[in-house]
């Protein structure tokens, strides 16, 4: 098969090497972080998915698999190039300095008869009107003629991103003319068992995907105000929601204490870009976005409503998690760290702990980072659940309150991850959508 050359070597690019790999390619990583190269290419492989690591170090013994910062040396090298390096934001804007800089690199090695491929989630026109200029202007080749290009965009977890490749999702083409689109959607049937979506343009490819996160992000916001008035009514949200999904058109998630991670909080604004460029208004994301950013205050707003019942002065605070879902040791954009920020500028003696997240990464921000159950339950006034993580499902309210060596004290569940029944004498539970209890 052809040679294969990954743009951006993060979580997601080091999986789509690993798929390649695993499909029989010879492979070139890119990445302009020098230390991550020369960690990669000592075998030093660091990725949460188990199989992208031994996929990775099998192939660096056998020489199939190499990792460059000299971008230009590998477009000319491969055949197909495939773009996954990061679109960062600023200001709620699209950074496209990484995205330029890795096309620009592709467009100087292009030759007659490649295929350029963009995975990275980008505003709808991207590839057409930025990615497809400046590769021709460069190049001097005509897109979907001499070479071919289109967006097929990424759709996984990083945890799993080798399954979610291979077997989890049909994947997604559409090209800047139909040649690419056949072209790329052929190649991808060799590696995706789900089989390939062809849409028909590169903007619809690049549209379908921030309607995913959007779709969350709306749908989560809907949850939480719907969590906030059950809880009002005192009742279990959790409950009404299970009965409401019976429904088969009703399709009702979780409420929690926010959104985090790089995806879903960043693709409404990706989305509402695109949309003022053209003159659109998009009042229910828009909405639906603030909502979700104000959710680790009201978190912090119970932790003040039950610290106040409890009476006690400069009340220690335990936060269970600093990653921002579940299974995961990502703290990007974390709800749970926003809520540990804010609680300690009040002037909470804050101690947060992530059986998945080293206590190294949390120093420096103005709490304290704990190593284990013990030490951050020890005196607690209030435990915050923040993150969903399996290790928290099976906390016993029990325990907590032994551990706390309080007489009187409260959980605040911002996840409803743990069942409020039984709960021990003194105690206060307060959960997302659940009803107020004191016992």
């Amino acid at each position: 098969m052809d040679r294969v050359a990954v743009y951006g070597l993060g979580g997601v690019g080091l999986g789509i090497c690993a798929v390649w790999i695993r499909a029989g390619c010879k492979v070139i990583g890119v990445d302009v972080d020098e230390n991550k190269v020369k960690k990669i290419n000592q075998s030093i492989i660091e990725h949460p998915d188990g199989l992208v690591v031994e996929t990775v170090l099998e192939a660096i013994k056998k020489n199939s698999f190499y990792s460059t910062t000299d971008g230009v040396k590998a477009s000319e090298l491969s055949k197909v190039k495939i773009i996954a390096v990061p679109l960062f934001t600023s200001e709620n804007k699209p950074d496209f300095t990484a995205i330029d800089d890795a096309t620009t690199k592709i467009a100087k090695g292009l030759k007659k008869g490649d295929i350029v491929i963009v995975e990275t989630s980008l505003p709808p026109g991207t590839t057409m009107n930025r990615i497809k200029p400046m590769l021709e202007s460069v190049s001097m080749l005509r897109a979907d003629e001499d070479f071919f290009l289109a967006h097929s965009p990424e759709r996984v977890m990083v945890e799993h991103v080798v399954r979610d490749i291979e077997e989890s999702y049909p994947k997604i083409v559409g090209g800047v003319g139909p040649k690419s689109t056949e072209i790329v959607a052929e190649l991808y049937s060799k590696i995706a068992k789900k089989g390939v979506i062809k849409v028909t343009s590169a903007t619809t490819a690049e549209f379908e995907k921030l309607i995913e996160g959007v779709y969350r992000d709306v749908n989560i916001a809907l949850a939480n105000e719907l969590a906030d008035l059950a809880r009002a009514l005192g009742i279990d949200f959790e409950e009404a929601r299970i009965a409401a999904n019976s429904q088969p058109f009703s399709h009702v998630h979780k409420p929690g204490p926010g959104v985090g991670g790089i995806c879903i909080p960043v693709y409404p604004y990706l989305l509402m870009w695109a949309a003022k460029n053209l003159g659109v208004k998009l009042e229910l994301t828009s909405s639906a976005r603030k909502i979700n950013e104000k959710r680790p205050k009201e978190v912090v707003k119970l932790v003040e409503k039950v610290t106040t019942r409890l009476g006690g002065n400069a009340p220690i605070i335990a936060v269970l998690g600093a990653a921002f879902r579940g299974g995961t040791s990502d703290v990007r954009n974390s709800p749970s760290l926003e809520i540990a920020k804010k609680l300690t500028k009040k002037g909470y003696r804050v101690r947060v702990f992530d059986p998945h997240v080293e206590p190294s990464i949390l120093q420096g921000l103005g709490f304290k980072a704990a190593s284990n159950f013990e030490e951050v339950f020890t005196g607690a006034d209030v435990v915050i659940i923040a993150t969903d993580h399996p290790e928290f499902k099976k906390l016993d309210f029990h325990n907590i309150k032994k551990l706390s060596g309080k007489d009187k004290m409260a959980v605040v569940d911002s996840r409803n991850l743990i069942e409020y029944k039984n709960l021990p004498p003194n105690m206060i539970y307060v959960g997302i959508g659940k009803p107020w209890i004191e016992t």
